[in-house]
């Protein structure tokens, strides 16, 4: 996708600034926020252009690590951050701010052939560890990130398994950063990632194993029990499954039953079939 105005300005900015930088991420934050918040004033109908706007940005710190060879996670995470921190400044951010920006990322990585995966960890840990600043609560939040990161993968082709791992252990790292509740997170993440895919038609049962592998993963390195990430993660996901069909609800069941990456998975709220 062609860089528009606002994007150009970004890559351009960083070009000068972002090779050899000691701080990526605040380089990146400074100059995508600034350039976004001239941006959004400059327009007339600051809702209408925000999404547009939020793309563009974030591919353009993109193009600009990719072009100086910085490590483009880094990029990303910090974009992602301006444009959260840059958004507010001039409207309300909202669900649909982050799943924008999550999506631009992903999007914005693969176009110039990076590893989706992974940006989308340090994507969504920049976008959990800044959500609240902006008065985005986490259970929202983290829906929110996993849904625009299904999106992007989907629209980009990039593998939707990897992609929600990467993503579950960036919400799990940036909730800890402001103290938030990982186990909270951890299951709208992952009920994020479960309705997600079902939305685009992708295979839920092998994401819904893959986001417990990521929440197992992630509360490791967070310090946090991994069995009680894993039990967050796989009733988040049954939960999320059983709002799509029951046939769906058992094939998420099956997948993250018995042991995942050596423990074992206890479901705390089983599946309960709605009454009509």
């Amino acid at each position: 996708m062609a860089l528009g105005d606002l994007g150009k300005r970004i890559s351009d900015a960083l070009a000068k600034t972002i090779k050899g930088a000691g701080d990526v991420v605040g380089t990146t934050v400074d100059v995508t926020r600034r350039n976004l918040v001239d941006g959004l004033r400059g327009v007339r109908d600051v809702v209408k252009e925000t999404s547009g706007l939020i793309g563009d940005a974030v591919t353009g710190a993109i193009h600009a690590a990719s072009e100086t060879g910085t490590e483009i996670g880094s990029a990303a995470k910090g974009a992602v951050i301006g444009v959260i921190r840059g958004v507010g400044e001039v409207t309300t951010v909202t669900a649909g701010v982050l799943s924008d920006t999550i999506r631009a990322a992903i999007k914005g990585t693969s176009e110039v052939g990076g590893d989706v995966a992974t940006v989308a960890r340090q994507a969504a840990e920049g976008a959990l560890a800044t959500s609240k600043s902006v008065g985005v609560g986490l259970e929202e939040a983290a829906f929110s990130v996993a849904r625009g990161a299904i999106q992007g993968a989907k629209e980009t082709g990039a593998d939707l398994a990897s992609t929600a791992k990467g993503t579950i252990q960036g919400t799990i790292s940036g909730t800890c950063e402001i103290g938030g509740d990982v186990m909270t997170c951890v299951r709208s993440t992952t009920r994020g990632l479960i309705k997600s895919t079902a939305e685009v038609g992708g295979d839920v049962a092998t994401v819904a194993r893959r986001a417990v592998e990521g929440a197992i993963e992630g509360a490791k390195a967070a310090g946090v029990k991994a069995e009680d990430a894993a039990s967050a993660a796989a009733s988040g996901a049954v939960e999320a499954a059983g709002e799509v069909s029951e046939s769906t609800a058992k094939a998420v069941t099956n997948a993250v039953s018995g042991t995942i990456a050596g423990v074992k998975v206890v479901l705390k709220t089983p599946f309960k079939k709605e009454e009509k």
